[in-house]
């Protein structure tokens, strides 16, 4: 298979369809503030439940992967580039809000897809 664009991007949507385990410190709704030329992440905490599920630890209820969910945040984060958030998440929070290396490994090509969308102006959506 050539690396062109096009197939670098059947290669990401492929492995986007694969099961992951959530990360039981939480997750972040990731978003652009383009007035202030930031990458931002909300991060939420959940609770893991017995079938892998994401809970809201207040109410019990399963958190849906999509659609609009009112929940509120424990922190947002914010950062000029994806390396300046990456560093703020990972090396200044105390304690650490990831507990697993493959979220903190999405959270880093998440932050960098936002990155370059906020630099070229484009939409930023997360995966």
């Amino acid at each position: 298979m050539d690396l062109t664009v096009e197939n670098l991007a059947l290669i990401d949507d492929r492995l986007s369809q694969r099961h992951i385990d959530l990360d039981p410190s939480g997750y972040f709704i990731i978003y652009l503030d383009r007035e202030a030329s930031l990458i931002c992440a909300k991060h939420f905490t959940n609770v893991i439940n017995d079938n892998g599920l994401s809970v809201d630890p207040d109410t019990g209820k399963v958190i849906p992967a999509r659609g609009k969910v009112q929940r509120t945040h424990t922190k947002i984060f914010s950062g000029r580039t994806a390396k300046e958030l990456c560093v703020e998440i990972l090396e200044k929070t105390e304690p650490c809000p990831l507990t697993m290396l493959d979220h903190a490994a999405y959270l880093g090509r998440e932050f960098t897809k936002a990155e370059m969308a906020l630099v070229k102006g484009e939409e930023y959506i997360q995966d």
